[in-house]
């Protein structure tokens, strides 16, 4: 052990006015010593005083037993600032002493180290740097004493004596201080060798496998539990590389070189000796520049992971098995559908002649029917279009204001049947976008629809077109049925509907969600909200308006195009609109430029050290 080792500080266990400053324990050693000191020191006072001795003799003795007398005031007031005071009363104790019996040449001049003695008493590292510089100090001043010649050395009978009291204390105090400060380090020497058994025994029973890896990839050392399956006599003998099956090593290799490079890798693979397992391994740089690593078995969470691996990709191929067969049903009814439609259309319309009252019922009954299995064909087509991400966009520049009339153009039949009014607002002005405008025919179309089909006879559908910066909001409100809370965390997905089962029973439940697609193909948003008994207002934004300047638009003005006018509409009511039940779909990214994108799926935006050992200690592992 190194004489530096001697003199480090012990765990603290005194503090100086709450600085946290560190000090040793001060031990009752310490203060006998101190206390022997004073009485060797008087006992010599006393028998020097039978000589009998001269005064400066006798101050020597007088001077030098103060400090040990001293030391008593570290039992109730123990600090660094007192003990570096009491290192200052042993450096002037013995200057005076060697300064009264004649300096360096004196029978007291080897109590110079007296200060260097006592830091060594106490034991602690910062007084042993103060105890030498105040020796070295004394010693200086002692040789310019004995240059000056002012001092009287004692007689030969005096210089006697006091040599024999300095050189007897000194040998006699050296030992007994430096023995304590031995036992102490032997006692810390025993305390680390116990930390160190705790530790190899904290790492050897651990359920991993830690290992130390040279730049080869060749173990260095190793603690704990192998995984099961690994092959260590490869391991130890041939590196980590050799360990893992054939296939797996290069990869193995390449993690350890970019552990090596980069500070960091992980990896797993399967052991060249078992094949039916499988090892993780961490690994990382240590500061020393050596890599070290954990290894432990993984096999039953690589096999879970293969296991669910394999049901997505089934799962994947069913789900696209299932939009090939809906697509190829779609296409084979579509055809057969439209000469069904088409001939009982032109019996409804009696193009050829009267038919019967009843036979007159059951075409109109055929052409309904035809046309709703119709519109649910286009319905699953443009679904499985729309999963299958091949739905292409068409962007073109275009007034939004043409498809979105001719969607009301459309539904128009549909309302009068029921006796529902239609009233849009629209900008008197063109409104130039660059955007797919069957989309926005689909989207208006799909929409009104739907708000038509679940309105009451009597009732209202309003749309409303406006700007807003670059984005578009398409408002479409009726006075229908309405969404309960529960349904519309559900509506927007494909095949989901609300309401009871005859409610259910009038469509497919398609229509909102590719109305939900389409928005998101465009980069837009699709938000509902819904009081149930009262009416649904859906929103689209669309952030398709043309960079270039708009002319400013004047007011939308309201336009009946309801063939039952219901009276004036008061749009500027200030009375307060019922709490609806609000459901927002976030914008997806702009899928007409990322062609791998599903737009069914929302998008939630988030704003923006063991080096010691070199021994190896690995046991089996535990079944």
């Amino acid at each position: 052990m190194s004489l530096k080792a001697y003199f480090q500080d012990e765990a603290p266990n005194a503090t100086e006015g709450g600085a946290g400053l560190r000090l040793p324990g001060l031990r009752l050693s310490v203060v006998v010593w101190h206390l022997c000191w004073a009485g060797y020191t008087l006992f010599g006072l006393m028998g020097l005083l039978l000589l009998p001795a001269s005064p400066l003799v006798i101050a020597a003795l007088v001077a030098i037993t103060v400090p040990g007398a001293a030391c008593v005031i570290l039992l109730s007031r123990d600090s660094q600032f007192m003990r570096q005071a009491l290192m200052w009363v042993w450096a002037i104790g013995a200057l005076l002493a060697v300064a009264f019996t004649g300096g360096i040449s004196g029978p007291l001049a080897v109590w110079c180290i007296l200060p260097l003695l006592a830091a060594v008493v106490l034991n602690q590292r910062t007084l042993i740097t103060l105890g030498a510089s105040l020796a070295f100090g004394i010693t200086l001043f002692g040789i310019m004493i004995s240059v000056w010649h002012g001092i009287r050395l004692p007689d030969e009978q005096e210089g006697f004596w006091l040599s024999v009291i300095a050189n007897v204390s000194i040998v006699a105090g050296l030992g007994l201080a430096v023995l304590p400060a031995l036992r102490m380090r032997s006692e810390r020497a025993s305390e680390a060798e116990e930390a160190r058994d705790r530790l190899l025994k904290i790492l050897t029973e651990q359920p991993g496998l830690l290992i130390c890896l040279d730049g080869d990839g060749r173990v260095v050392a190793a603690y704990g539990e192998a995984p099961a399956g690994l092959d260590l006599k490869a391991l130890l003998q041939l590196g980590v590389p050799a360990s893992a099956h054939v296939p797996d090593r290069m990869g193995v290799k390449a993690a350890i070189e970019t552990a090596v490079m980069e500070g960091r890798a992980d990896i797993g693979f399967t052991p060249h000796a078992a094949m039916d397992h499988y090892v993780l391994l961490s690994l990382r740089r240590g500061l020393d520049g050596r890599v070290y690593g954990v290894m432990h078995d993984a096999s039953l969470a690589h096999a879970h992971e293969a296991s669910l691996e394999a049901a997505r990709i089934e799962a994947e191929s069913l789900n696209k098995g299932k939009t090939q067969f809906l697509a190829s049903m779609s296409h084979e009814l579509r055809t057969p559908l439209n000469a069904v439609i088409g001939f009982s259309d032109i019996m409804r319309l009696k193009m050829f002649g009267e038919l019967p009252p009843k036979y007159a019922e059951y075409a109109q009954l055929i052409w309904e029917s035809g046309q709703h299995v119709l519109d649910m064909i286009n319905d699953v087509l443009d679904m499985s279009k729309i999963e299958a991400q091949k739905y292409e966009l068409a962007l073109e520049s275009f007034d939004i204001r043409e498809p979105v009339s001719a969607a009301l153009r459309l539904i128009r039949g549909q309302a009068h049947e029921k006796a529902i009014d239609i009233i849009s607002q629209m900008p008197e002005m063109p409104l130039l976008v660059s955007a797919d405008k069957r989309a926005i025919k689909q989207i208006c179309l799909n929409l009104l629809s739907n708000a038509v089909k679940f309105t009451p006879q009597g009732g209202d559908v309003r749309l409303s077109l406006s700007q807003r910066e670059d984005v578009v909001d398409i408002v479409i409100t009726d006075t229908g049925i309405g969404i309960s809370a529960e349904d519309l965390s559900r509506i927007g997905q494909p095949y989901e509907q609300s309401g009871p089962a005859e409610q259910r029973a009038m469509g497919t439940g398609l229509g909102l969600s590719i109305v939900k697609a389409m928005a998101h193909l465009l980069g837009g948003s699709l938000t509902i909200s819904s009081t149930l008994g009262e009416g649904t207002t859906v929103t689209v934004s669309l952030p398709v308006v043309q960079p270039d300047e708009q002319p400013e638009l004047p007011m939308p003005m309201p336009v009946n195009m309801g063939p039952v006018n219901m009276g004036p509409v008061n749009l500027g009511s200030a009375e307060p609109e019922p709490q609806r039940a609000v459901q927002s779909l976030e914008a997806f990214a702009r899928a007409a430029q990322n062609a791998i994108h599903n737009p069914l799926e929302d998008i939630s935006h988030t704003p923006e050290s063991l080096s010691r050992f070199s021994d190896f200690v690995i046991r089996p592992p535990k079944s």
